[in-house]
Formats: structure tokens, C-alpha cells, sequence
């Protein structure tokens, strides 16, 4: 082989919008509210290879805005971009599809949101900066307390208790 067949790529192919919706359930008296909207925001990161050599990371985030007890929106929206790795070494995939993939995705995301938001009537939505970073570690963290949570309730064939 040759040391260019053994060089690392990554490569973006396509970024695209996968997924949006908005709901605005109670408008057209919900833009006559005059109390400050509380916004909650929730985030997943997903990775899986397409074919090889070839994978798609997606960036999903639920925006629910409130005024008082009534929904004023609501917006989901799934960014994803497609890429192709090869010749990585397969302990540094998660790291580039939970993190290095969401960084390069989430500005698309963010536009898109806000441009969704302003396009409803409402004022636009500017998501936070998000650390994938902490987010994978966060992750990895709590998949770790759950395995080790759940060792001792396992079932091992042929081992009488």
C-alpha cells in the first residue's frame, strides 16, 4: 500500500436540513402576550456510517417557548451533514461524530432556527454556543453510572444463585 492510501480524510460532502416543524398552538392571541417568554431548549447529537467510509451526524434541538403556562412555540428542527472519514483509527470515530461533525452542523442549525422564529412573527431565537465536547464527555459519564448500575441486576447463563 501507499502511505496515500493509508492518509487520513475527512471530508464534508453535504450539510442539509433534515427535519423542522413549528407549532404555534394558541396564536393569534398568544402574540398579544406581554410577559417575558421562557425559552427551554433540548439537544441530541446522533452519528452512524451510511456505507462505508461515508457518515451522516445530525443535530436535533426542540426549542419550546412559554408565556406563562401557554406554549407560544414550539420548534424542532434536525440539521445533519454528511461526511466521509476513512483511515481514522476506530477509537477517534466517536470523538469526530459527537463532536468534530456537531461543531462543523450547528451554526446551520442556529441559522435555521432563528430564521424560522423571525419568519413566525416571533422576535428571532439565537441559541447558545454548545461545548460537544462536555456534551460527549457528559454523555459518555452518564453511560458509564448506568452499566455499572446495571451489573449487578445481570443474567449470566449457567451461573446459579
Amino acid at each position: 500500500m501507499t502511505d496515500q492510501a493509508q492518509a487520513p480524510v475527512f471530508a464534508i460532502q453535504r450539510m442539509y436540513l433534515k427535519d423542522m416543524s413549528l407549532e404555534i398552538p394558541h396564536a393569534p392571541t398568544i402574540f398579544l402576550e406581554q410577559q417575558q417568554p421562557q425559552v427551554e431548549v433540548q439537544l441530541d447529537v446522533q452519528g452512524d456510517e451510511v456505507v462505508e467510509g461515508i457518515y451522516e451526524t445530525s443535530v436535533t434541538v426542540t426549542v419550546t417557548t412559554k408565556a406563562g403556562e401557554r406554549v407560544a412555540f414550539l420548534v424542532e428542527a434536525k440539521q445533519a451533514g454528511i461526511f466521509e472519514i476513512r483511515n481514522v483509527p476506530a477509537e477517534q470515530m466517536p470523538l469526530l461524530l459527537n463532536v468534530v461533525c456537531p461543531n462543523i452542523i450547528y451554526p446551520y442549525l442556529r441559522a435555521n432556527v432563528a430564521d424560522i422564529v423571525q419568519r413566525s412573527g416571533f422576535p428571532p431565537i439565537h441559541l447558545a454556543e454548545i461545548n460537544f465536547e462536555a456534551l460527549y464527555q457528559q454523555r459518555l459519564q452518564q453511560m458509564q453510572q448506568e452499566q455499572a448500575a446495571a451489573k449487578p441486576g445481570i443474567y449470566v447463563p449457567g451461573n446459579s444463585h
